[in-house]
């Protein structure tokens, strides 16, 4: 009565494609997936695990990034926390996760200098 006989055919005619059409209409999301986790997820993981393993060696001495974006040099290392020389006599702690990133020694410049 509301639905004219021929999209009621194609509708019915849809609904008999079976598992071949429903993995057509699921394969573009499933390659973007595939994609995502190869192009982004991954590589994430990966910066990820290299930089705890950085972070749990830390030692005395060192020059780390903080998450704020402090420049510091390790003067003591706890189990949670490190004790950063920001500059002369200038000394914090910061907890250990917050370390953005370990410099390697002798590419940090002082700024005044």
């Amino acid at each position: 009565m509301f639905i004219s006989p021929a999209f009621a055919q194609t509708a019915d005619g849809a609904a008999q494609g079976g598992a071949a059409g429903a993995f057509l209409s699921f394969a573009p999301l499933l390659l973007i997936f595939v994609a995502f986790y190869f192009l982004l997820i991954r590589p994430q993981q990966r910066r990820m695990k290299t930089l705890q393993k950085s972070i749990e060696a830390v030692k005395k001495g060192d020059q780390v990034v903080t998450a704020g974006g402090l420049l510091g040099k390790v003067t003591k290392v706890e189990d949670k926390f490190v004790e950063l020389e920001l500059g002369q006599g200038v000394k914090v702690r910061a907890v250990k996760a917050t370390l953005a990133e370990i410099v390697p020694l002798g590419s940090g410049k002082p700024a005044n200098d």
